[in-house]
């Protein structure tokens, strides 16, 4: 097993994406401390520890590193796959959504790898932000989400190379548009959700969604042994969306 004996911490761990990544977490032998905002994870299994709670507040996030501690001691590998996306013209959106996208996609990321990193052990560790191809390209309506999904980017190319005399590494998975339960919702609330469905499939030269065990299969090749000698690196899983 790919993680046998190693210890995870999963965010945004409540459904989609977080969800597979848990999956495949177990499946591979790996010991899972979750968080989300939900008071209950009904996904969560009996070894797992769920501990629900706001990544923005840093008392949190130090309650979060103090029970990882006693529960746990170290921590081999932290997934940071929460965010919040906020669409809307750039001149017409308030300053407090602008804020809470900011700090919900890259201060909050940052709390966590502040906290988390002096648990990793002496060999090293791993952390696998989950970015987005808007991190890497623009598009109307979505200009504070790419700003805060390029700076999480930035954010781990830069600890990477502060960490790399530890051993541990940072890497970035930038999915592109993925079939989860909040984007199947949002199609759902269009006047003619299957046409909207071809019509954003159209612009993926795949010319379909990812699945959320596709982007899960990313983040576990960054939390295993397999990527050993890489850091700072982005591994895109958009269908070629940002090849062009």
């Amino acid at each position: 097993m790919r993680l046998k004996n190693v210890t995870a911490l999963v965010t945004g761990a409540s459904s989609g994406i977080g969800q597979a990544v848990s999956s495949h977490f177990r499946r591979e032998g790996g010991r899972l401390l979750l968080t989300g905002r939900r008071e209950r994870l009904d996904s969560a299994q009996p070894d797992d520890l769920y501990i629900p709670g706001d990544l923005n507040d840093e008392t949190f996030v130090e309650h979060l590193a103090k029970q990882a501690a006693e529960s746990f001691g170290t921590v081999d590998v932290v997934v940071l796959n929460h965010g919040l996306q906020a669409d809307g013209p750039l001149t017409e959106m308030a300053c407090d959504d602008a804020r809470n996208v900011l700090e919900s996609n890259l201060l909050s990321a940052f709390l966590v790898m502040k906290h988390f990193a002096p648990l990793m052990p002496e060999t090293g560790g791993s952390f696998v932000c989950v970015s987005s191809r808007l991190g890497m390209v623009g598009m109307a309506g979505q200009v504070l989400y790419s700003a805060a999904k390029g700076g999480l980017i930035m954010l781990a190319k830069g600890a990477a190379i502060e960490w790399a005399p530890r051993n541990i590494r940072v890497n970035v998975v930038a999915p592109g548009l993925t079939a989860t339960p909040i984007i199947e919702a949002a199609f759902q609330r269009r006047p003619d959700p299957e046409a909207y469905r071809r019509q954003r499939e159209s612009t993926i030269p795949l010319q379909r969604l990812a699945t959320p065990e596709e982007v899960a299969d990313a983040v576990l090749f960054f939390a295993s042994s397999e990527s050993s000698y890489v850091t700072g690196s982005v591994l895109t899983v958009d269908g070629g969306y940002t090849a062009g």
